[in-house]
């Protein structure tokens, strides 16, 4: 059994080692974190961490002055859902999710969409449980077995850390791989050393504190399914706890999936040399970008939001149940009657009656030359949120 030494302070190789096996192929074994004590926090990229603070914080504030912050959020998490998904090869598209879940036929394979809707629902769940605990083993246990559920991964024990082998890169030969993470006999004392870094409380900055934690838990690899996934969660989990974001409104993941091929060099070259800085030069920049995006975005839907209520003002819809199908549509940018009747506790006669209005004043369109289960979408809206998201 390979056990883990207490002098692996002292590998030549900053982040950890590769060690063989007696079946021939070599394994990486990291380091725990914290980082090695000469890590080159740098002028540039203090530069940077001051940029993406402040970046974080603007975006933050853009929370306070959506209209309804809630709905946007909600969308926000489908997104980054989606395209986190969309990394691990998952061959789905928002249109196909926000299908399934208006009731419509969906044009994806229900397969992806389930891992999608599983990851909205771990995401979820995750958030709630951060409000009052701390991120622990045991939470980002119960938050994989909620992803993998039902899925095709179902078989590779959702839940539990692995007590198997695994690797990336190579479905057929691990000797095949791009990297062999550490062999399971490690790994659980691997994840104590880093739930006991994500719990601490020290002066390394959070930014750079998580983007230490995502390279860390990607290369343990912890599970046999889902680590990617549950790694990029784990950034929005981190940065909501430490209070860093008061809403997931920060979906990193469109810029990994933008940048996928740099995105795995960097974590390979801090398994392979122990470069840590590209990859926390890289990770700041990410969080810029992404929340200029997502800041911009939020200035889209506000304007959006307010052209929309004039449009029903111009046009003398001015009921209460008008305004409130707006915010609906904000949310379920796809909608049928029979559903909106039950959603906003109105007749079917009127749901029908103010979907028709709406579809005058050009708000919605129809999508299926019915005369008879009409679908309706929210073109505007969906151009705004489409961005980043194909395939």
């Amino acid at each position: 059994m390979l056990v883990i030494m207490p002098d692996l302070i002292r590998m030549p190789n900053r982040a950890g080692l590769f060690v063989e096996q007696s079946k021939g192929y070599k394994a990486f074994l990291p380091r725990s974190l914290p980082p090695p004590d000469d890590l080159d926090i740098d002028d540039e990229i203090q530069y940077l961490l001051s940029r993406a603070d402040s970046a974080l914080a603007r975006l933050d504030g853009v929370t306070y002055v959506l209209p309804n912050p809630d709905l946007f959020v909600a969308m926000f998490i489908k997104k980054e859902a989606l395209l986190s998904s969309q990394i691990e090869g998952t061959r789905v598209s928002l249109k196909g999710v926000l299908e399934f879940e208006a009731n419509f036929k969906p044009t994806d394979d229900i397969n992806n969409i389930n891992d999608v809707m599983n990851y909205i629902r771990a995401m979820n769940y995750g958030l709630e449980q951060v409000e009052s605990k701390q991120i622990s083993i045991e939470l980002l246990n119960k938050i994989h077995g909620i992803l993998i559920e039902g899925t095709r991964g179902h078989l590779l024990d959702p839940g539990k850390i692995r007590y198997e082998q695994n690797w990336i890169g190579s479905d057929d030969s691990i000797f095949a791989a791009k990297y062999i993470p550490p062999p399971p006999e490690s790994v659980l004392q691997l994840m104590q050393d880093l739930e006991k870094f994500i719990q601490n409380k020290d002066k390394i900055p959070p930014l750079i504190r998580i983007a230490l934690i995502h390279a860390q838990f990607e290369t343990i690899h912890p599970y046999l399914d889902g680590n990617g996934r549950i790694g990029r969660l784990l950034i929005t989990f981190y940065l909501c706890s430490t209070n860093n974001l008061a809403r997931p409104l920060l979906y990193l993941s469109y810029y990994l999936k933008k940048n996928r091929e740099k995105y795995y060099e960097l974590l390979n070259n801090i398994r392979l040399g122990g470069d840590w800085e590209s990859w926390i030069h890289f990770f700041l920049k990410g969080v810029i970008e992404v929340s200029n995006n997502a800041i911009q975005t939020a200035k889209k839907i506000i304007e959006l939001k307010m052209t929309t209520i004039e449009k029903l003002a111009d046009n003398n819809i001015g009921s209460v149940s008008a305004v409130k199908l707006v915010d609906y549509l904000f949310d379920h940018p796809m909608v049928i009657a029979s559903q909106v009747a039950i959603d906003m506790n109105i007749t079917v006669q009127t749901a029908i009656t103010l979907l028709r209005k709406f579809e005058k004043t050009g708000i919605i369109i129809e999508t299926t030359g019915k005369l008879r289960y009409k679908q309706y979408v929210f073109p505007s809206y969906l151009k705004i949120i489409y961005e980043g998201t194909q395939i």
